[in-house]
């Protein structure tokens, strides 16, 4: 019970600050990124979105009575902020001229651990057929 609650709680939490940081870029970051960052940017807003409401369909659909679908729930919510959020800051910073560096590895790592939740949701779908 308690996964699901955190899987919809954190639905909400990326499906608004998607939305809110999404019409941020459009509208106050336009001017002031060069194309390549805002399209970074644009990037990082999409996968939030997508996973958002991948993670409100799981969170309605998941039993969570198994260990593997709250490893799928923790690999969407965690990877999600790690490549997303990692993005806006990397983004950011550079705008800003002081580029966080140290940043760069998490954005991957943050996309590893998106593509490990889909990889556990198909096999959760193989293991029920078998």
């Amino acid at each position: 019970m308690e996964q699901i609650l955190i899987s919809q709680l954190f639905a909400a939490l990326y499906g608004f600050t998607g939305v809110l940081l999404g019409a941020f870029g459009a509208h106050v970051l336009r001017n002031k990124l060069e194309a390549a960052q805002l399209q970074s940017f644009e990037t990082a807003v999409r996968y939030q979105l997508i996973h958002a409401v991948v993670l409100l369909v799981l969170s309605f659909n998941l039993s969570f009575t198994t260990d593997l679908d709250v490893y799928i729930s923790r690999a969407f919510i965690l990877g999600t902020f790690f490549f997303s959020f990692s993005i806006y800051a990397l983004v950011w910073s550079n705008a800003k001229g002081k580029k966080w560096r140290f940043l760069g590895p998490v954005t991957p790592a943050g996309g590893l651990m998106l593509l490990l939740g889909w990889a556990l949701l198909g096999y959760s779908f193989i293991a029920n057929l078998l």
